[in-house]
Order: C-alpha cells, then structure tokens, then sequence
C-alpha cells in the first residue's frame, strides 16, 4: 500500500514568543516493511533545520526561530510505500521458558527494553499481571496474542481519560485510555516478564481514511487510532526479529501502520518538543492526515 501523510503541528502563543528550540521526529522509517519514498519538512517561520539521528535509530530534525513570532508551524510531508511482511514461525512456537533463556544471553544487547524506563515503572500489579500471562512452558507468539487481546476487551478507548504523563499504575487502575496508554501498560507486562519491548509512534490509516480513499463501505475490522498519531509495541523475538502488536486494535500492525520513531517510552518518540522563551502556549493544534493512494492498474499485455 502507498499513503501520502501531511502531519501539521501548530503552536499559538499568548502574545509573542522571542525565541523557539524545537526538534521533531516525524520521518517515517525505511526497512523491511515500508519505505519512505517522498519527504518534507517545513517550519513558519523559517528556521535553519539540522538532522541527526539518535540514540535509538530515530531521524531527528532541530532548528531555531530566533526572531519574534505569535505562532510557530510545522508541516512534515512524506509519501510512504507499507509492504506484507510475517514474522518468522520457529520464533513464534518457541516456549516462554526458552525465549528467557535466549533473552538472558543477549541481556546487554537488549537492556533498555528490559529495564523500568521514566514513563513505564514497574508496580505489584504488573508484576502480577506478567506471572498470569506468561507460563514457562506456554508458546510465545500464542501467549503475546493472548496479553494483546486482553488490553483490548478489558481495556476502554476514551479520549481525554488521561494526560500525556498518566502512569501506567492509574490506567491499570480506572481500564480507560488511548493508544499510547495501551501500549505502555503491554510494555510494562512485558519487561516485568523478562520479555523485551520497546514503544512505537506512528500512524494508522483509521476506518474513516479508507473509505474516503476507496469511495465505499471499508470491508475490514475498524482500526482506532489518534487523530494525531498512533502508539503500538514492538516485541522482540528470539532471533532479533521485532514483532510489531497494536492492543488498541488486538491486531498484528500491518500494512495500515507507517512507523515513525521507536524508544523505551513516549518520552524517547515524541514527535515533537521544545523550549521557547515568552508567554505561555495559548493553543496547540495537531491534525494528521493520511490518504492512501490508489494503485495503479496495468493493461495486461497481449498477444501481437
């Protein structure tokens, strides 16, 4: 599938901000399941932009407004080609015990998505969460399904339910959240099982999209995702294969899903951050949109 994604993000201040320190990470990566095949970043006012990539493999993008301004934009455009992809059986079938003992072997290699991260503490509750799920002699792939469809029957959507640092213990607790919340609280079950995982941000091409770009009733299971964007986890297999999983959908993310930026939490992906000296924010407005495009269709070839 091939989606054209505008992500714009705009900050008005209440008066005028003298100066603004901003990076953003909102480049959709290039591996073995999608392709960045376009892409543009754009700030109003202009600002020097400078790329690194950090610690986690993120494409990072920082600049300075260093003049007065009463608003700051920022559009990041990209053209992204999703491919199928499956992950390998042998991984899936193996036992939780023997995932463990692989998973011990490569402790240092896999160590902060092992770890308590500052948004993804561990509690009594997680710990007893892990123990219920993850039975030394079950299978691994069979098990994680299992923990991702849990998070979406026990778990209600409910937009505004929490805040940006709502920790996992408080969502345990009141079952309600979004994505992001969703994702954080498997991660949390996962590490406290000696199982890796590490937190994605993203896109999600929702119900609504696909209709607009097919002209008709979608036929699949509705996907729920942020207006702004979309959070899912990563687990690693034994063999290093990283299985994506979205709890918010119980699905195996897909083709429908553009991946962004990974970390140990939101804190290490968050699209967007920064300083300004001046008054406060007075509104902040994000809007993503992500059209698919329509493929295509070749004339079959015919005999002369």
């Amino acid at each position: 599938m091939r989606f054209r994604i505008n992500h714009r993000t705009r900050y008005l201040y209440a008066g005028e901000a003298s100066e603004s320190f901003m990076e953003a990470r909102l480049t959709p990566v290039s591996d073995g399941r999608q392709r960045l095949l376009a892409r543009s970043f754009v700030t109003t006012p202009a600002g020097k932009v400078h790329g690194y990539t950090d610690y986690y493999g993120n494409a990072v993008e920082s600049f300075a407004v260093a003049h007065r301004h009463g608003e700051l934009v920022l559009e990041s455009k990209s053209e992204v080609e999703t491919l199928a992809w499956a992950a390998p059986a042998a991984a899936l079938e193996i036992s939780v015990s023997e995932a463990r003992q692989i998973y011990r072997s490569e402790r240092l290699a896999l160590f902060e998505y092992l770890m308590p991260s500052q948004a993804i503490p561990m509690s009594v509750e997680v710990h007893r969460l892990a123990n219920q799920f993850f039975k030394p002699g079950q299978g691994l792939g069979d098990t994680l399904l299992k923990l991702n469809h849990w998070i979406k029957t026990e778990f209600r959507y409910a937009t505004g339910s929490t805040r940006i640092d709502t920790p996992v213990t408080e969502v345990l607790a009141q079952k309600a959240g979004v994505c992001q919340d969703f994702a954080q609280v498997m991660i949390a079950i996962l590490r406290s099982a000696e199982i890796p995982a590490r937190y994605v941000t993203g896109y999600i091409e929702t119900e609504t999209q696909k209709a607009a770009a097919e002209s008709k009733k979608p036929a699949l299971a509705a996907l729920v995702g942020a207006a702004e964007s979309h959070a899912w986890v990563e687990v690693c297999l034994p063999g290093g294969c990283w299985w994506p999983l979205d709890p918010t959908n119980d699905c195996v993310a897909g083709e429908r899903h553009v991946k962004v930026a990974i970390g140990r939490d939101y804190l290490d992906s968050t699209p967007t951050r920064g300083v300004f000296k001046g008054t406060r924010t007075k509104k902040l407005e994000v809007s993503v949109t992500m059209l698919r495009e329509k493929t295509p269709v070749v004339p079959a070839a015919t005999a002369a």
